[in-house]
C-alpha cells in the first residue's frame, strides 16, 4: 500500500508550505499511518517535501507532536512481511490533533 495518494501528499505539502509562509499555523490531520501488528500510530498534518519529515502527533508509548521520518517508516520490517500501512478510512482534515489524541487514550 502506498502510504499517500496525490491528494493527501499535495494537502500535507500545501500545509508546511502555509506554515513556513505563515508560521505557527493548527491544521487538522490529514491522514492517519499505523503499525497494523503492535503499537504506533501516526496522525499527519504536514510533510516537508525536501526532507520527506512530516509533522505529526506519534502515539507509541507516549503521545507527542513532532517530526517523523517518512523514509523510515517505510522501511520498517515488521512482522510477517507486514509494513506500515495508512488507515483508508480515516478522514481527510475533519479531526484536529487534540482530538486524535484523545482516541489513543
Amino acid at each position: 500500500m502506498k502510504l499517500f495518494t496525490k491528494e493527501i501528499e499535495q494537502r500535507l505539502i500545501k500545509n508546511f508550505k502555509a506554515n513556513e509562509k505563515d508560521g505557527e499555523l493548527d491544521f487538522k490531520v490529514v491522514c492517519k499511518l499505523f503499525n497494523p501488528t503492535g503499537i504506533g500510530t501516526w496522525y499527519l498534518t504536514e510533510l516537508d517535501p525536501d526532507t520527506n519529515n512530516a509533522y505529526a502527533l506519534c502515539c507509541l508509548h507516549e503521545s507527542e507532536y513532532g517530526l517523523v521520518s517518512i523514509q523510515e517508516l517505510k522501511e520498517l520490517v515488521l512482522p510477517m512481511g507486514l509494513t506500515i500501512e495508512r488507515d483508508k478510512w480515516f478522514p481527510i482534515n475533519k479531526y484536529t490533533v487534540d482530538e486524535c489524541r484523545k482516541f489513543e487514550q
